[in-house]
């Protein structure tokens, strides 16, 4: 697990990176380097039995100087403070990036969700948000789904809000169901997000999408509507993996088949459609494009090196490991960051945001024109900068996010 985690370690070292990289004043990248706010909270819950047990939860600010705090909740059992603090961090990178005007924040249970009925983890739930309530509220901190947790998780969180505080609010959470105010195509946001950065990253490179063979690991909220998307972009989806396995099809799998497949199995292990392949030796095959859109830390120096395809999109938060960087640059590998690569996500949690602080929904055009667009200007600053700086798209992502907190903290001032 530890290789999968993101971890407060190597976010200073990426920090400090991009710090010398850009040249920021000293006092400003000190700053940056302890989150602004860390909030620990015991959540004792009511078991269906009548017995209590007690979670530990925490929620995070990390920097608000662009705006209130944004991320996401998630209940896993593995989860502490250090992992918190280390996606709140990158939350404030990839809110700049987007220039969306949001610090970074994140939050979370150490529990096991998947031991708890619903009468629980809503009790669980309602129960957290009640303990961070004084951080929440549209202009302060606005949670959004994350891992093991999703639009009804969302719903019970913002009714907790709105009875405590006497008020409707719909602008405290995003990722919320449609008939309290979500947004349309928050589901897919991620997916669209991707493959504007494939198209441009292809572009850019002067390749033709249209044959091009693409392999992507996981096939879940991202993944599967990624494959969709890719194939209806005219690329060869020519391997999926996930958990429980692998499958493989040179000519192109038959997506709407496979996702069918999945409803059924939970895997895309078994698909008659394609051959089986061992889930990490997608990673060698001949391709043009590798997308991680499953767990964190799977691109290891060995898969790096075993790599044949030029270009890696990374959907997946933290998808490749320290060690495999230098690697990927050295074999001349274009790999586009997670901090970049998946902002689609965070994206239409600002839309959403802006709906709910409007009391007007926009239409799925209008969501699908500016997630595009928003995608679209974040791609090309990176590349820009990365040119400007000659160095990887990773590292003038966080350069050009540092610039803009920098921008940020240095026209706010110092209080008091």
């Amino acid at each position: 697990m530890k290789g999968m985690r993101a971890s407060w370690t190597s976010i200073l070292e990426r920090l400090d990176d991009a710090a010398e990289l850009i040249g920021v004043d000293p006092a400003i990248h000190q700053k940056l380097r302890m989150p602004n706010r860390v909030l620990e909270v015991a959540v004792p819950i009511r078991m269906d039995d009548g017995s209590v047990e007690v979670s530990t939860g925490w929620r995070v600010q990390h920097d608000t100087s662009r705006g209130p705090g944004k991320g996401g909740l998630r209940f896993h059992p593995n989860l502490d403070v250090d992992e918190v603090k280390a996606l709140a961090a990158s939350m404030t990178f990839k809110t700049a990036i987007a220039d969306l005007p949001f610090g970074g924040a994140k939050g979370g249970v150490r529990c096991d969700p998947t031991r708890l009925s619903i009468g629980e983890l809503e009790r669980l739930t309602r129960r957290y948000t009640f303990e961070i309530s004084p951080l929440l509220g549209p202009d302060r901190d606005i949670p959004a789904p994350d891992v093991n947790t999703d639009g009804r998780v969302m719903a019970w969180l913002m009714d907790t809000l709105s009875m405590t505080s006497d008020r409707f609010m719909p602008g405290a959470v995003t990722g919320k169901p449609l008939s309290i105010g979500g947004t349309r195509m928050h589901a897919g946001a991620t997916a669209s997000g991707v493959v504007v950065c494939v198209r441009r990253v292809f572009e850019m490179l002067d390749i033709d999408l249209t044959g091009k063979r693409a392999v992507i690991e996981g096939f879940g909220k991202v993944g599967a509507p990624l494959a969709f998307l890719l194939s209806s972009a005219g690329m060869r989806i020519i391997a999926v993996s996930d958990i429980g396995g692998g499958v493989v099809n040179e000519g192109g799998l038959d997506v709407p088949a496979l996702a069918e497949h999945v409803s059924t199995a939970g895997t895309v292990a078994g698909f008659p459609g394609g051959d089986v392949i061992a889930a990490d030796g997608i990673y060698a095959l001949p391709c043009e494009l590798v997308v991680p859109a499953a767990l964190g830390g799977r691109l290891t120096q060995e898969v790096a090196e075993k790599l044949v395809a030029r270009i890696v999109v990374e959907a997946a938060n933290g998808p490749t490991t320290r060690d495999a960087e230098p690697v990927l640059e050295e074999r001349g590998i274009i790999a586009v960051p997670d901090i970049l690569a998946n902002a689609g996500g965070v994206t239409a949690s600002y839309f959403e945001w802006a709906q709910s602080r409007q009391g007007y929904a926009w239409d799925e055009e209008t969501v699908a024109e500016r997630l595009r667009s928003r995608m679209d200007k974040a791609f090309t600053a990176v590349w820009a900068k990365a040119e400007q700086l000659d160095v990887s798209l990773r590292r003038a992502a966080f350069g050009l996010g540092l610039e803009r907190v920098a921008e940020a903290i240095e026209a706010r001032g110092l209080f008091p």
